[in-house]
């Protein structure tokens, strides 16, 4: 019976600063663990890592087929199965540069380490200070605005409405989502006016901005939508946003939480980028995904029937002894480590090359002033979403 409601249990707040017991658990209760709701959960790290590769696995939210359901809006092309996904995420990832070169991102890295520093300079007399709010919150934000050629001065509006969005998704079980809720769409049709009105402006007068590569897009089959480029500028801003918030959060608390490990980053600041690929696997800002199977499926000798919900527990997989030596050990020289902290298979996540500079980079400014810090809060209170974890404050003694 404790098998079947691993999901409600891993879902429950009180397990939120700690869900690792909850992992191996299901680890051990087998590949497949049906869970009293009618959903499967899986945290082995072959089995999620085979599905998240199975076409016959749909990324689609059953609403999208589901003639009963109030869900009208289209979901962003992270949720959509190919062809559909594979021409938006083509038609998004254009502006990064050609495939395995993100030649926008890399450009980047200088502005990337401005805005960093500014931060920085900003905490510089504080005594404490709140990692999410003053430092991890506003970093990828001001970062989205620049890739985007957002103006300076309207740069507020976006934290304005990613507060309202992300506030919208991170409720309580036991509160009202009506209000929330209303807030958080008029928030995303406030942004996706913005950011179309924005990027009409510049049809014609390219201004090397991803928004101006969008809407100057040379050939009119590869062209977005004005619904496309609504939802796909919005979609850049939320997912990519509260994901890298949660990395560089993670990666404080851990690194402050192991003295020892960040000690050794401060006298190898070289480690970093590895240091980054190990907090994506040991402290990953996704936990779940959830998939539908097209048909039946087997997995493990286990049969899943065709439209059953399967949860993924990505962060589980990411920590299966089976795959990783020592999995519950933070290691920054870690070899081999091809984690799920950014999915895999065809949704991947396309902003992973964003998410890394921008981690390395604020960990790195923030090294230099943790040699004395200390938490003040452990463990610190949590956002209630348990599929993208992370400390919804981080309140430090500098």
């Amino acid at each position: 019976m404790a098998s079947e409601t691993l999901l409600a249990r891993i879902s429950d707040y009180a397990n939120r600063p700690d869900p690792y017991p909850l992992y191996a658990e299901l680890r051990e209760a087998g590949p497949v663990v049906r869970q009293a709701d009618g959903s499967c959960l899986i945290g082995t790290y072959h089995e999620i890592a085979a599905l998240l590769h199975d076409p016959r696995m749909s990324a689609e939210p059953r609403s999208r087929t589901d003639s009963s359901s109030e869900e009208t809006r289209r979901p962003p092309f992270l949720r959509l199965d190919d062809p559909e996904h594979h021409r938006l995420r083509t038609l998004t990832m254009r502006p990064f540069g050609p495939p395995h070169s993100p030649r926008r991102v890399d450009a980047m890295r200088g502005e990337i380490a401005h805005i960093t520093g500014e931060l920085i300079e900003a905490l510089r007399d504080r005594e404490q200070i709140d990692v999410v709010d003053d430092f991890a919150y506003p970093l990828p934000i001001t970062v989205i605005c620049r890739l985007m050629g957002v103006p300076r001065e309207d740069e507020a509006l976006f934290q304005g409405w990613t507060d309202v969005i992300v506030a919208s998704a991170d409720i309580g079980p036991d509160e009202d989502t009506t209000e929330r809720d209303k807030a958080g769409l008029q928030a995303r049709q406030e942004m996706g006016r913005y950011l179309v009105d924005l990027a009409e402006q510049r049809r014609g007068r390219p201004t090397g901005d991803m928004l101006s590569d969008f809407i100057n897009e040379p050939d009119p089959a590869l062209r977005l939508t004005v619904e496309e480029l609504a939802e796909t500028t919005i979609l850049l801003f939320i997912a990519g946003h509260e994901t890298t918030v949660n990395l560089i959060t993670n990666g404080v608390l851990t690194l402050l939480r192991r003295p020892e490990e960040l000690d050794r980053l401060r006298r190898e600041p070289g480690l970093l980028p590895r240091a980054v690929e190990e907090l994506l696997r040991y402290e990953p800002p996704v936990h779940m995904r959830e998939r539908i199977p097209l048909t039946d499926i087997d997995v493990a000798g286990t049969t899943i029937p065709e439209g059953t919900s399967v949860i993924l527990a990505l962060a589980s997989g990411s920590r299966d002894p089976k795959r990783f030596h020592e999995p519950d050990r933070f290691d920054p020289t870690r070899p081999d480590n091809e984690h799920f902290g950014f999915g895999s298979g065809i949704h991947l996540c396309y902003g992973a090359p964003l998410a890394r500079i921008e981690a390395e980079n604020a960990l790195g400014a923030l090294l230099p002033h943790l040699g004395t810090a200390r938490l003040v809060q452990d463990p610190p209170p949590y956002r209630q979403n348990a599929m993208l974890r992370g400390p919804r404050h981080l309140p430090i003694h500098l």
